[in-house]
């Protein structure tokens, strides 16, 4: 016996089974927003953590931004 009502009607339920089931992409990439967490985030992260690490190579190389 069921004590608290379904999260989604059974029908609609079944419906989106059927449609994450078909689809031939990865399963981390089935939803609606899944590209952009698993792949935007984790590019921006890698682009500004090498734009980082660029800076502070040409800032050490040329003497820029030293502590007194």
């Amino acid at each position: 016996q069921m004590t608290e009502p379904p999260f989604l009607p059974r029908e609609r339920l079944f419906k989106e089974q059927q449609y994450f089931q078909s689809l031939s992409k990865h399963t981390h990439l089935k939803g609606r927003y899944d590209a952009i967490t698993s792949v935007g985030i984790p590019l921006a992260l890698a682009a500004l953590s090498l734009f980082m690490i660029g800076r502070g190579v040409y800032n050490m190389s040329h003497g820029i931004g030293k502590k007194e």
